[in-house]
């Protein structure tokens, strides 16, 4: 079973579902993370991604 839209993960959790992520906040990134891997940072901080599509 898919994890919705709008789940959150932070940077070094695992991903929880496949799909095209974004950064909260600003600025922001998109960036497709595959199930299982690690949530990384983005312009070297610790941020809180959003799924906002599934891949």
């Amino acid at each position: 079973m898919k994890k919705p839209l709008g789940t959150m993960a932070k940077t070094a959790e695992i991903c929880p579902e496949s799909g095209v992520w974004k950064v909260v906040g600003s600025p922001s990134t998109t960036a497709p993370i595959a199930k299982g891997n690690r949530m990384p940072p983005y312009n070297g901080e610790a941020v809180n991604w959003k799924l906002i599509s599934y891949a």
